[in-house]
């Protein structure tokens, strides 16, 4: 039988415990009331769910004091430990929570401003993400660059005390819910690659952006297209200094396959206890070959796991482990995490059988093991597709010959 993953640590000593406790009580006693249906909401394909609700849940946990667990205590955080910011994140995936609306701007955005950025920058957003009254999206992905950062075409050029910013980006997560984007731009004319990059902050609510959704095989639409035509940001909303864009987008990144993967392992143990159900009642779980599926799923996810905890013991602070190091253990993360998940949405499928093909979700609409199957299609595309992590890491970790490139 599927068993969820163990904490951490088996015997955790007593600050760690009374944590534990805290938010254990906390999900049991407001997962309820008015955020009792939000349970399970939300998610990869699924973000249309209930998001002015999860986007209220969010501020409730702000006002708990559980958001930006590990920032520091004067920027609104909890100086929390590694650990128990791991403690959190394994609470939060049991008590099956809604996902969050504030990830990119708590985990991503908001790590990289405290390693980075200047103080009036982290005065002027720390607060707004804390609090969740501001939210963020990410300009990486271009139609031209495909998940090649280092070939983005974007420009920013500085006009006085302001960025002026042409281009597009594509596969913007939430970018028509978002406040503000951070932005990754070529700010040199003339320059290639990882030259001439920045890392801009640019509001999304202004003439000359513009936000087209992108319909994905599941009929949702949470990635979008993002237009900048002569769009303004001041001078000063640049992370780092201008041109050091690569170095501080390679930081960004790490943090983005931090922490939060240990609760993503656990969301992905209990599709796995929940298919494994399925294969029970259906009988699907006497094929052998299935069987055997299933044994090497729990195997990957523990594998997973393993993987994601020792790069966190090693330094999850983007700023003190080396562009080489961090880049090889984000794209070891994304590989294995992406080619788990999208081998679970096809097992589904051969669990269901021929029933699979069928619509049967409400009103006709796809199922959940359904919707699972078809953005996972995505799950090794998104983020940096396989190809381009496993170029990075035999050219720029292990330091093989570059692929022949046109």
């Amino acid at each position: 039988m599927i068993q969820t993953p163990e904490p951490a640590s088996g015997i955790e000593p007593p600050e760690d415990a009374e944590f534990r406790t805290e938010v254990r009580e906390w999900l049991a006693e407001n997962l309820n009331g008015q955020f009792r249906e939000l349970r399970g909401l939300g998610g990869p394909g699924r973000e249309h769910e209930a998001f002015e609700e999860r986007l209220e849940w969010d501020r409730a946990l702000a006002a708990a004091g559980l958001t930006c667990l590990g920032w520091p205590k004067e920027w609104g955080g909890r100086d929390a430990t590694l650990r128990q910011q791991v403690i959190f994140h394994e609470e939060y995936a049991k008590a099956d929570a809604p996902s969050r609306v504030s990830h990119l701007g708590e985990e991503l955005l908001g790590p990289t401003v405290i390693a980075f950025g200047t103080e009036e920058q982290k005065k002027r957003f720390l607060p707004g993400i804390r609090n969740v009254t501001e939210l963020w999206c990410q300009g990486y992905s271009e139609p031209g660059a495909g998940s090649d950062l280092a070939a983005v075409s974007t420009s920013a050029q500085l006009d006085g005390d302001e960025w002026i910013i042409n281009g597009q980006k594509v596969w913007t997560s939430l970018a028509h819910l978002s406040d503000w984007c951070f932005v990754v731009a070529r700010t040199e004319k003339g320059s290639t690659r990882h030259h001439g990059l920045s890392y801009l902050l640019v509001p999304m609510k202004q003439p000359g952006v513009e936000v087209r959704p992108i319909i994905q095989l599941t009929g949702t639409a949470e990635f979008n297209e993002v237009f900048f035509e002569n769009a303004r940001t001041a001078a000063d909303l640049v992370v780092g200094q201008p041109g050091d864009g690569w170095k501080v987008a390679m930081g960004t990144l790490t943090f983005e396959r931090g922490i939060s993967t240990v609760g993503q392992q656990i969301r992905y143990a209990r599709e796995l206890a929940d298919l494994e159900a399925v294969a029970r009642e259906n009988g699907a779980i006497e094929n052998p070959v299935l069987a055997d599926r299933f044994d090497k799923a729990w195997v990957g996810l523990r594998v997973l796991r393993a993987h994601v905890l020792r790069t966190l013991e090693s330094g999850h602070d983007g700023a003190s482990v080396d562009a080489r190091t961090a880049a090889g253990q984000a794209s070891v993360t994304k590989l294995l995490w992406a080619n788990w998940h999208r081998g679970l949405g096809e097992l589904a499928m051969d669990v269901l059988g021929a029933p699979g093909l069928i619509a049967d979700g409400p009103g006709d609409d796809l199922n959940a093991w359904q919707r699972m199957f078809l953005f996972t299609r995505a799950d090794t595309i998104y983020g940096g597709s396989n190809e381009v992590q496993r170029n990075i890491i035999s050219e720029r970790v292990l330091g093989l010959p570059r692929e022949a490139r046109p």
